[in-house]
């Protein structure tokens, strides 16, 4: 194990591969560090879809010196350090445990991604960008080896077995292409309809886009926020044991939506 790796070594590591920089303009996130530690070698890493009060309990029991997540505390205004607020950081700093945050870079890297690690789990093939949003491109489409049923998709992306949101059989019984972008992307369905795919994944569904995917005759499968979001932190977790040879776990902290 690595015992050398402060937070500053660390967060000059996640930006080596993950585009920070390059996704400012499109994400209200603030990426990167969002809570410092004194300054102390990070011996483990908890990974976790949300900067939470449970998350950061179990990272401390874990003796975690950082806490790595999609959802983080800041999203692009300034916050009173109050109520829940107040009680997280103050919870991270007495434990002395560093916050780093990554959103839309963690959807969006073409092989550490949650877009691309579904495709992956989808088996996808001649995989290209898909799904502007602020004018960058996240999500990722291809088609099938072989026509596939949606009930096939929902098996091989269900995050411990757990039942999508929801899936709407609105198109073909077997689709030979998809389309995906992770989390609250249920607008990017539109999307999907003018590339004329035969499904859409996203996590969240959405009442505004039902009509659409209906009268487009387009499937869609929402696989939940949250299980459509933990794929990119496994396997940026996975990367950091391999390069760094540093200790790190996964937390799993479903909300069920």
């Amino acid at each position: 194990m690595n015992t050398a790796l402060t937070t500053e070594k660390l967060d000059t590591f996640f930006k080596s591969f993950l585009d920070l920089d390059g996704l400012a303009s499109a994400d209200s996130s603030l990426n990167g560090i969002q809570v410092d530690n004194d300054g102390a070698p990070v011996k483990k890493i908890a990974f976790a879809v949300d900067a939470a009060m449970e998350t950061f309990e179990q990272a401390a029991a874990l003796g975690a010196g950082m806490v790595f997540v999609h959802h983080g505390l800041f999203w692009g205004a300034p916050l009173r350090i109050a109520g829940n607020l107040r009680k997280r950081i103050n919870f991270l700093l007495k434990h002395n445990i560093c916050l780093y945050a990554v959103h839309l870079p963690l959807d969006q890297h073409p092989k550490f991604g949650n877009n691309a690690v579904l495709a992956e789990l989808l088996g996808l093939e001649n995989i290209e960008p898909f799904g502007a949003y602020h004018g960058k491109k996240i999500g990722y489409k291809g088609t099938f080896p072989k026509p596939v049923t949606i009930d096939e998709v929902v098996k091989k992306i269900s995050f411990n077995g757990r039942p999508p949101a929801g899936f709407f059989p609105f198109g073909k019984k077997e689709c030979a292409t998809a389309a995906i972008m992770s989390g609250g992307a249920a607008d990017s369905a539109r999307d999907a309809l003018e590339d004329g795919v035969d499904l859409f994944v996203t996590g969240e569904p959405s009442h505004s886009i039902y009509h659409d995917c209906l009268e487009g005759k387009m499937n869609m499968v929402a696989g939940g926020h949250y299980s459509t979001e933990v794929w990119g932190l496994q396997a940026v977790m996975n990367h950091c044991k391999t390069e760094l040879g540093l200790d790190a776990e996964f937390l799993d902290i479903p909300t069920g939506l």
